[in-house]
């Protein structure tokens, strides 16, 4: 069932969304809600987002979970690409690790999986985005055609900030990314001011309910309604209030097709 607005029937992505094994799940939301001291809204297991998403008519979602420990990348690996097998409507982001030592086997691996790209977020795994051991791993995402999404962004730390993501598209032009929550979460302005690139995607998750409609649509001017992709931030918000969030930017048709659907399916080459 399609999301309508105002008599309008669009497909939804997520682009935006984590998933935990059930022995860890309630654990890992607590401890995500405590980090940036946000009730979660609901609990991070795969069939709860594809109910309550399914719900909302969402029927894509890129589903992720982050490696603290360089021991943790395949185990993570393996049960996303589970539960991209189990669940037809997942695409999977590979785990990866600053302290992956064989970066081309570690992709082959991800590449065997059919995983789409790789999900780091710089403030929990603590490490800088522009970190020299890190230079090789985009480039080596990006040769291979796997996006890479970045948590971005956080004024209580300094190693997601947009200026650090920005300094690597300095030495990789033509890297493909994502900078997520609206390219740096609490962030808004300086990732306006510090971040360009004619390769930078941005998400919408995390955000919308910071910010104004307002300061929202000047993010999503400055990179670009071509480069903007709808995400929830699941297990954080429900999606269905994050769909009323978006809705309530005002954009038209077009520019709503695009951000909901169309800019994801292009990016991870979708063809249904």
């Amino acid at each position: 069932m399609p999301v309508v607005h105002q008599g309008v029937a669009y497909r939804v992505a997520d682009a935006h969304a984590h998933i935990y094994p059930g022995k860890i799940a309630e654990k890992a939301t607590d401890s995500v809600g405590q980090f940036y001291h946000i009730p979660m809204q609901n609990v991070g297991l795969p069939h709860v987002l594809a109910q309550l998403g399914g719900q909302a008519g969402i029927d894509r979602f890129l589903v992720c979970s982050v490696a603290t420990k360089v021991e943790q990348v395949r185990s993570i690996n393996q049960f996303i690409e589970e539960k991209c097998k189990k669940y037809p409507q997942f695409l999977g982001l590979a785990a990866w690790h600053q302290d992956v030592q064989d970066i081309a086997g570690e992709m082959d691996d991800i590449q065997r999986r059919g995983l789409r790209g790789i999900k780091l977020h710089p403030d929990f795994q603590q490490f800088c985005i522009d970190d020299q051991r890190m230079l090789p791993v985009y480039q080596e995402a990006h040769r291979r055609g796997l996006p890479v999404l970045f948590h971005t962004g956080d004024s209580r730390t300094d190693f997601s900030t947009p200026r650090r993501l920005m300094r690597v598209l300095e030495k990789i032009p033509d890297f493909t990314c994502i900078a997520a929550h609206l390219g740096g979460y609490s962030e808004w302005e300086d990732a306006r001011r510090e971040l360009a690139g004619t390769n930078v995607y941005i998400d919408t998750s995390s955000s919308l309910f910071a910010v104004t409609p307002e300061q929202a649509r000047k993010s999503i001017a400055h990179f670009g309604v071509d480069h903007t992709l709808f995400g929830t931030d699941f297990p954080m918000w429900s999606p269905q209030e994050e769909l009323e969030r978006f809705f309530a930017l005002g954009y038209g048709e077009e520019d709503n097709r695009k951000m909901l659907y169309g800019n994801f399916a292009q990016l991870f080459r979708l063809q249904d």
